[in-house]
C-alpha cells in the first residue's frame, strides 16, 4: 500500500455488498463505538444495505480494490445549517494512512456542497485513538456529552469542526 494508493469515493446502490461488508467489520473491530450492534447490523435485508449504500452521503476509503473504510454526513437536525459526520471506520491496517483523512475530507466536501458551516460528530469516550484523531484533523471538543442511545451506560464525546 502506498500513501496515493488510497481514494475515497461516494458509494452507490452498486457498492452495497462494500458497505455491509465494511460496517461489518467496524462493529466486530470496535462494538462500542457505534450505536449499532453486530448482531442488528447482520440481520438487516440486503435493502437496506442497497438504501444506505445509494444515499449521495456514504463514502467508502479503497486501496487497490479493497474497501478499507466508510464514512458518511447527514444533516444535524438540532443546529440549523450544520451536519454530523457518523459511521466513520478505517480497517487496522489502514489506520495512521490517508484512509481516515481522506474520508473527513469527502464528508467535509458534501457537507460544504450541502450548505453547511460546521460538521458535528460523537465519539465514544472508550476510544481515545479515535478522540485523537479528530482533534488532528480539526475537530474540537464543544464539552457536550451524552448517553449512547443503545448502551447508556456509554458516554459519547462531541466533537465539531468549522467548514470555512
Amino acid at each position: 500500500m502506498t500513501e496515493a494508493s488510497v481514494s475515497v469515493a461516494r458509494a452507490d446502490e452498486s457498492r452495497w455488498r462494500d458497505v455491509r461488508a465494511i460496517r461489518l467489520e467496524a462493529l466486530a473491530d470496535t462494538p462500542d463505538a457505534y450505536g449499532s450492534t453486530l448482531a442488528d447490523a447482520e440481520a438487516r435485508p440486503e435493502q437496506y444495505w442497497r438504501a444506505m449504500a445509494a444515499r449521495a452521503n456514504t463514502f467508502l476509503a479503497d486501496d487497490g480494490g479493497r474497501v478499507v473504510g466508510m464514512a458518511s454526513g447527514g444533516t444535524n437536525d438540532h443546529e440549523s445549517g450544520t451536519g454530523w459526520l457518523y459511521a466513520m471506520y478505517v480497517t487496522p491496517t489502514h489506520r495512521g494512512t490517508a484512509a481516515a483523512p481522506r474520508l473527513v475530507d469527502a464528508v467535509c466536501d458534501w457537507a460544504r456542497a450541502n450548505g453547511y458551516d460546521r460538521l458535528f460528530l460523537n465519539v465514544a469516550a472508550t476510544v481515545g485513538r479515535a478522540q485523537a484523531f479528530y482533534g488532528r484533523v480539526g475537530f474540537v471538543a464543544t464539552g457536550a456529552t451524552s448517553a449512547m442511545d443503545r448502551d447508556p451506560a456509554s458516554t459519547l464525546f462531541t466533537m465539531v469542526r468549522g467548514l470555512d
